[in-house]
């Protein structure tokens, strides 16, 4: 195949999905590769360096798509490439289908083949350990009094006390803010609906993280004590309340943050609002928000190394098997196909958007073979289902 290396053009992205390493791997296993000029540039890998491991460079965005086989970046598919998407052109990038409606219609009218990213990984996204990690370090940039914050230390001043943090949800985000926050001598608890979760952060830290069940009630207790807040849950998107809504930062004390690290319209937190590295903050009701949707892009260069070496399997896989094959042999690829020649084939999108679905394998014709077992990427269901 044709394999490209998309140049992400989202505001604020310097990361690249493949770093020369990868791009040697997939060269070497008899692929042509190609790079969109400066892909990655921002995140430390000159033209040069892609170059040298065989790949060739490609001026234009347009170019890419116009010759590629298969197609890969780190961010959405924005609206100046809806047109350029082609018929079985296979597409991997973090597409958040639920949550974007016209791009699932531009999908679904080129016909294309579409995996999105984020519901792929059996361990966890690297990005959401960087998000959790950077997201930790940025509110702490917003707590500065330069910054509209408190102007509170982390761990405290002899004298002063140090900061109180809490933490909504308990998963790969929240446990990389909390390796960040702990260690720096905050104040922390966690908050998250699962038992077994909380059981095994206490046990992890000794007992020295306080822990909770994530209810509003138990919110609205603790908000008026707490510096900042860091959301890390994954809201239904077919819920219409909030953990935190915009009466409740009125709990909370002037200057305190709010780091929306999840970054869900109509998500946890009902005052988010997504923000840009260039402008990442605003105030609302006296409270810092922080709510840049592509944290991981400021470190741009640990993230790419992190992020390309984790996909590179699943695209190996496709490059060298097949859709088909490599669907069945990872249940967490084939979940995260999300449209197949014109088939929306994602769940959580068919029950957001009201849009009939058909399964991953019934689109593959794979349902009678041995399949590599998956668990649902989200617990949003949907039986609108349509045939072929």
């Amino acid at each position: 195949m044709i394999f490209g290396v998309l140049k992400d053009n989202k505001v604020g992205e310097y990361r690249v999905i493949m770093t020369p390493v990868e791009a040697a791997a997939i060269k070497d296993d008899g692929h042509t590769v190609l790079v969109q000029k400066d892909a990655g540039v921002l995140a430390g890998f000159a033209n040069e360096q892609y170059e040298k491991e065989g790949a060739e460079i490609v001026e234009t965005t347009e170019e890419m798509y116009e010759r590629c086989d298969f197609i890969a970046k780190v961010k959405e598919i924005e609206e100046s490439e809806y047109k350029l998407l082609k018929e079985n052109q296979i597409i991997y990038t973090c597409i958040h289908p639920a949550a974007h409606k016209e791009q699932v219609q531009a999908i679904l009218d080129s016909k294309c083949i579409a995996f999105t990213a984020e519901d792929s990984h059996r361990f966890g996204s690297v990005n959401c350990e960087a998000a959790g990690k950077q997201g930790a370090l940025m509110g702490l940039q917003a707590m500065l009094t330069i910054n509209g914050g408190k102007g509170k230390f982390v761990s405290g001043l002899a004298g002063a006390p140090g900061m109180k943090v809490l933490i909504l949800g308990g998963g790969l985000v929240g446990r990389s803010a909390l390796q960040v926050l702990h260690s720096l001598g905050a104040w922390c608890t966690v908050m998250d609906i699962n038992y077994g979760t909380l059981r095994d952060i206490g046990k992890t830290y000794n007992e020295k993280v306080n822990t909770q069940l994530s209810t509003k009630q138990n919110i609205k207790k603790l908000l008026p004590e707490i510096d900042m807040v860091i959301n890390c849950v994954k809201w239904p998107k077919e819920r219409e309340d909030y953990l935190i809504d915009r009466d409740m930062l009125n709990l909370m004390e002037k200057g305190s943050v709010i780091v929306d690290i999840s970054n869900d319209t109509d998500g946890a937190i009902e005052s988010f609002r997504e923000t840009t590295h260039e402008n990442p903050t605003y105030i609302e009701n006296g409270v810092v928000h922080y709510c840049v949707s592509n944290i991981p892009g400021a470190i741009a260069n640990s993230t790419s190394v992190a992020y390309a070496a984790s996909v590179l399997p699943h695209i190996q896989s496709i490059l060298n098997s097949g859709v088909k094959s490599a669907c069945m042999k990872d249940g967490f690829l084939r979940r995260s196909l999300t449209a197949y020649k014109g088939y929306l084939t994602h769940e959580e999108t068919s029950a957001i958007q009201n849009r009939p679905w058909i399964k991953p394998e019934d689109v593959l014709h794979i349902k009678e073979e041995k399949l590599d077992p998956a668990p649902p990427a989200t617990s949003t269901r949907s039986t609108n289902f349509l045939s072929m």
